[in-house]
Parts: C-alpha cells; structure tokens; sequence
C-alpha cells in the first residue's frame, strides 16, 4: 500500500502548460478562471451530505456507494504543497468525445449517459470471467481517497482527489493467466445518449479502447476510480468506473468502463490507431518528447487565465518517477512514447 508522503513526486508550486486541441483543432485562448485554492472542509458526512470540499454539491450517488464512501479511506495519497484543483474546473473543462470535442461538451452533455444499472464484463486470459453488476464487482475492495496529479497530452493539468481502488487488487481476484501480458480496457457504446458517438465527423472507431502492460497495471499508483471530491463520479468525469493512472497522459484513463480483458497481445488502442506517430502506447509523461505539434516541456495548470496562465515545467512521470520508473528499465522512452 502507498504512504501519504512520496518525496520525489512531491509536487512543486512550478509546474503547468499551453494547450493544442487534436480534434477541434481550436487552442484555448480565451478561457478564464475564477482563482481558488481548494482546502479541506470536515468530511463527508452521510448525515448531512455535504461534500468535504468546498464547491461541490453532494452528487447523487446510489445508496451501496454512499455506503462505501462514508467508509473511504481519506487521504490515503497526497502531493504536497499543491492546490487541489477547483471542482467547477475539474467537471467543466475536461475530454470526452463521446459527449463532443470541445472542453465545455461533456458537462453539457453527458447528462444524458445513465449510469444505473451497470455491470462490468472481465474477460479474455482469465481464471474468473463473468458480467458483474457494479455493486459487486467493487464490494471487495476499501475504497481509498487518491490525490493525484493529472497531466494531459495538449499540455494541460490539474490535481484531481479520485476515490477507488488499485487495479493490483481486482486482478488478484480474477487471476489472470500465464499467457496474460496485457490489459485492455472498453468505454461505453451508446450512440443514443452519448452524441459524439453519433457524429459523421468523429475521427474516433467506436468504442474508445486503452490498455496497459499488465506490470503497469500491478503498480500500487493506477486506480479504477469511483468517485472524486468526495462523492460519486460526474457523468463527464467518466461515471461510474474510469481508471487513473497518474504518471501517463490523461487520454490512458479510459472512462466509463464496460469491459476489462486480459489478452496475450499489446491492444491496438484508440489514439494510437488515429495517429500513432503521435500517440503511442505507453503515454508516459515525458518532458523531453514533444508532441509533433507543440512542446512538452511545460505545462498550464488550471485554474489560470489568458494574463495569468500559470505555467510551470513538466515532470519526467509526471512526478511520479520514484514509484514508476523501474517498469522502464532499459526501454528507449524516445521510441516507446
């Protein structure tokens, strides 16, 4: 289990981006946002449903998973000497395509996902496949509140307190087997209340498909989330069950999850098959690879705004290399971007 105080990806007040857009094309120029410094409010309490923090409304979760929040571990990892980003930030500017491509659709639009019921197909090089009903499939684990960093390939970042558990543990349950190499991950299809799922235009082969090396998804850091800011996920945020994996680009944390698999072969995933001389598989957070159309190198951290951007260096995992950087021990992180 992590402790609550990592040294080396300690977060430092210096770190945040410029922003390119790959499929609207459009750079974020003129968005402004309102200066905040989040702080811990007396927690969530079921009694009164008020968030823990401030400017969070109390969602609406379904009655087994406010049980399990009033249970959460809280602050089971931190960054210290960060700012946790506002929740109006975190919910209101963030990627979606199912819910269309600029940053304000998925709040926009994503009302519309339901997210009750839902189950989970776990399947593929498995000792213990089977369709489970979200209840069940997260009833064995201690939910634990996780503040991580999350830093996205246009160049953008925030510091998100996700609420879930290490994948290490779902997989100890399922029992993957010898020929288990890998483990890809499946979003929703549902054109019919996802609308960037019905566009002509989406340059996107439904559904969105990730993956990680099964020794990434063992790491103690990457987390299927349940919730955030103390409640139940927002539908744009990727309700009910996302993963986060903290020391790669954000676009690796596929959301709204509907199949795991265990699989022999490195999964083709979503961004990779659009252009993978951009996008590669592994989406480590990297300083010195740019992306072929903007740098890398630094970082704006949101909130900002047009004369205050708030920029601040890229770190090589995203900070998190004491924990991660042994899972790339004689790779070239050059070629396998």
């Amino acid at each position: 289990m992590l402790i609550k105080s990592p040294s080396a990806s300690d977060c430092k007040e210096s770190d945040v981006t410029p922003e390119a857009l790959y499929l609207s094309r459009r750079a974020v120029l003129g968005a402004t946002f309102a200066g905040f410094a989040a702080s811990a409010l007396p927690r969530w309490s079921l009694a009164d449903e008020v968030s823990q923090y401030a400017g969070v409304d109390p969602g609406a979760a379904p009655a087994w998973l406010k049980t399990r929040l009033t249970a959460t571990r809280w602050q089971a990892v931190t960054v210290k000497d960060e700012a946790i980003t506002p929740y109006k930030d975190a919910t209101h500017y963030n990627n979606f395509y199912e819910f269309g491509t600029d940053k304000g659709d998925p709040a926009l639009n994503a009302g519309s996902l339901k997210t009750e019921p839902w189950s989970v197909v776990i399947d593929g090089e498995v000792g213990k496949p089977g369709r489970y009903a979200l209840e069940d499939f997260i009833k064995p684990y201690q939910l634990e509140e996780r503040i991580y960093r999350l830093r996205c390939v246009e160049a953008w970042s925030m510091v998100i307190p996700w609420i879930g558990f290490p994948i290490s543990e779902l997989l100890k349950q399922v029992e993957p087997t010898s020929s288990a190499k890998y483990i890809r991950f499946e979003t929703l299809q549902d054109p019919q209340s996802m609308p960037g799922q019905r566009s002509g235009f989406a340059l996107i082969d439904w559904p969105y498909v990730e993956g990680l090396r099964l020794d990434e998804a063992m790491n103690p850091l990457a987390i299927l989330a349940v919730g955030m800011y103390g409640r139940e996920l927002p539908n744009q945020n990727g309700a009910p069950l996302r993963l986060v994996v903290p020391w790669k680009y954000g676009f690796k944390s596929v959301k709204s999850i509907v199949r795991i698999s265990l699989v022999s072969e490195q999964p083709k995933t979503t961004w990779q098959s659009i252009a993978a001389n951009e996008y590669g598989f592994y989406a480590n957070v990297n300083p010195t690879v740019d992306h072929p159309r903007w740098t890398q190198a630094h970082e704006r951290r949101l909130p900002g705004s047009l004369f205050s951007p708030n920029i601040r260096q890229t770190e090589m995992f995203n900070g998190y290399g004491e924990q991660v950087a042994s899972l790339y021990t004689g790779m070239d992180l050059r070629k396998n971007y």
